[in-house]
């Protein structure tokens, strides 16, 4: 219950930051308005963005070239059971943001790749013909619902966010996310802490994996890497919450995959 508090302490105060950002006086929370996106905590977020480059070098850089050793097929099946975990989060969102039939679609989905596609190894759903799904999170719902992004935002470990995305991400440890509530809040017996952390482990690992080379050309190709990665971060979240396919191109790179926000 303390937790509980807690974390409903900081969604408070974050979304109130996200009201306030604008130092022009202006609010920022308003209703299907574009909003220029500013880094108010440039200076934190620089010396976080350094943080987490030297944790990469030190431990996801290494582990993701190992893991580009194993088979594909074996890559692929890991990348389908994380991309089925995250239908937890998206089923509800789907239903948050008033997409039913994208929701009834989700489900059958999950339903046919845990069962018959092994806990999601193999995707079932989509040989039989279900057409694929795009990813919501409650960062989007909350976009969609007319909430501002307020400040950029680099989180340890986490990586790029907005005050917006990083308040919708706190849904999850608060009953949003189906798979955090069987295993960290041990609804079940049948799994624990660790199965969610070391899948969390895994799809950054995974992640860096599949952009290991675009992510080395884009550092090489960059004047600022910092500017860069904030630059096709906030552009991939438009995309995502505008639902766009289009494709965000980096310097010398077109293969950089698709930006996950957990």
């Amino acid at each position: 219950m303390f937790r509980k508090i807690i974390i409903i302490s900081i969604s408070i105060i974050m979304l109130t930051f996200n009201v306030n950002a604008g130092s022009d006086g202006e609010l920022i929370l308003k209703k299907n308005q574009p909003t220029e996106i500013k880094d108010c905590f440039e200076n934190l977020n620089r010396a976080t963005f350094a943080f987490n480059q030297a944790l990469d070098g030190i431990l996801f850089k290494p582990v993701a070239s190992a893991y580009r050793i194993l088979p594909s097929p074996v890559r692929s099946g890991v990348s389908n059971s994380l991309d089925n975990l995250s239908n937890l989060v998206t089923i509800p969102n789907n239903i948050i943001q008033g997409d039913l039939k994208k929701a009834g679609m989700n489900t059958g989905r999950f339903i046919i790749n845990t069962t018959v596609g092994i806990l999601g190894f193999i995707d079932v759903a989509e040989r039989i013909g279900l057409p694929d799904y795009e990813k919501e999170d409650y960062g989007q719902s909350l976009a969609k619902l007319g909430v501002g992004p307020g400040c950029y935002l680099v989180l340890p470990v986490l990586g790029p966010s907005t005050v917006r995305d990083a308040a919708g991400s706190l849904v999850n440890v608060m009953g949003g996310d189906a798979w955090y509530n069987v295993t960290v809040k041990n609804d079940t017996h049948y799994f624990r802490d660790i199965d969610y952390y070391s899948s969390k482990v895994t799809g950054g690992v995974d992640f860096r994996a599949k952009n290991y080379d675009s992510i080395e050309n884009l550092k090489e190709n960059s004047v600022d890497f910092y500017a860069s990665v904030k630059s096709l971060y906030l552009q991939d979240r438009q995309l995502k919450i505008a639902n766009t396919q289009k494709i965000i191109d980096t310097q010398n790179d077109n293969d950089w995959e698709e930006i996950e926000n957990n």
